[in-house]
């Protein structure tokens, strides 16, 4: 039986975390069409906008991951794969990804200043990775950083003038473990906050600087 208090102030303590069975980090690259996307109202206006209200050079988009199912395991399935001469299950995982894509354009000068939201897109892509990720592992996906460029926005004012096309790319830089809540048996110390900051006291009354060169006039009468 060991004794509950540890000298130097450490304890026998349980944990409950997050044992993470493996990790990988990866990039992740795709390309995005978007189609007869239909202009908005000129939001000082209220009129349609047509191609010749827009600055088609100044489209940019902005990527976000769903806010509601960003993420979606399909399956897992086992794989036997040699490393290092020894022979070893692991899963193959089907992840889908869901988010919503946000386009932007600048109105010409002639219409007033000001950046207009063109539309919103919810799209889908579907990956696979290789884990140690047995049944019942939970597989977690951090985003740590996701961007978004247009490659190509046209808008034909004689065709039609109240729609634009773009194509764009998305890139995922991505954290994707495995992981399996556990319970722990550790020795630690617990924490403890640190101390205050200081607040200023309050500042002191003082004179602004004088110009005694110039005023008051010293004069000898």
């Amino acid at each position: 039986m060991q004794e509950n208090n540890i000298a130097g102030g450490q304890e026998l303590l349980c944990i409950n975390t997050e044992k993470v069975y493996d990790w990988i980090l990866n990039e992740s690259l795709f390309d995005l069409k978007l189609m007869d996307l239909h202009l908005p109202l000129n939001p000082n206006t209220g009129e349609h906008l047509t191609c010749e209200d827009i600055d088609v050079d100044t489209v940019t988009c902005k990527v976000t991951p769903n806010c509601v199912e960003p993420i979606s395991i399909l399956s897992r399935v086992d794989q036997n794969f040699i490393i290092d001469g020894t022979e070893v299950t692991l899963q193959l995982i089907n992840i889908q990804k869901n988010f919503k894509v946000t386009v932007f354009v600048d109105l010409i000068s002639e219409l007033g200043e000001g950046t207009i939201e063109v539309c919103e897109a919810e799209f889908t892509r579907c990956e696979q990775v290789v884990l140690c990720a047995p049944e019942g592992t939970d597989i977690d996906v951090y985003f740590i950083d996701l961007d978004c460029f247009v490659c190509t926005a046209t808008c034909d004012q004689i065709t039609h003038p109240n729609q634009i096309d773009i194509t764009l790319q998305v890139r995922l830089c991505q954290s994707i473990q495995s992981t399996y809540d556990v319970t722990l048996e550790i020795i630690a110390e617990f924490c403890e906050p640190r101390d205050s900051l200081p607040i200023a006291p309050c500042p002191t009354p003082s004179m602004p600087p004088q110009c005694p060169v110039i005023f008051p006039h010293n004069c000898d009468y």
